[in-house]
């Protein structure tokens, strides 16, 4: 199975309810049987998409978008969703991450892919040699952006977790 990274667009109400009770979100969460379609899942893609957005691994980078996936902002540090916390990024915060990511081409961040250097870095899950693996990595960036471009546009926040 491993680590897979998924994005929550929520209204303000709804963040102030789960900032209000953990537990509501992690209900939420569990409870989800695929047919919300503001939550978008993207695989293990999460690691190798920070890489090619800050040049590092999301245990080393402090890029501003590193907050993309990992805002450092949490529900509670105690929550377990699979793999830690929820992280969230209010309104505001969304539309300033959709503007640093509509500045990005996806033929730029396809640029950025560096097998080798991924490796060295180990960025999850690794087997970076595979080529066919760059477009699955663009393919994610599309669905990140298009998540950050509705939530910007709706006005949402943006809840972040590992499972």
């Amino acid at each position: 199975m491993g680590m897979t990274h998924s994005f929550l667009r929520v209204s303000p109400a709804e963040l102030e309810e789960y900032l209000a009770d953990a537990a509501a979100l992690e209900q939420r969460v569990f409870n989800d049987e695929g047919d919300d379609p503001r939550l978008v899942y993207i695989d293990k893609a999460w690691d190798g998409l920070i890489f090619l957005l800050t040049g590092k691994g999301f245990t080393e980078s402090d890029a501003p978008l590193m907050n993309v996936f990992f805002s450092g902002v949490t529900f509670d540090e105690e929550q377990d969703l699979g793999y830690g916390p929820a992280h969230y990024s209010t309104p505001g915060e969304v539309k300033e991450l959709h503007l640093l990511l509509s500045e990005l081409s996806n033929e730029e961040v396809a640029g950025k892919y560096d097998p080798q250097k991924m490796t060295e870095l180990d960025i999850y899950p690794g087997g970076w040699e595979n080529e066919e693996l760059k477009e699955y990595l663009i393919d994610y960036f599309r669905s990140v952006k298009e998540v950050y471009a509705l939530a910007a546009e709706n006005g949402e926040a943006i809840i972040t977790f590992l499972s």
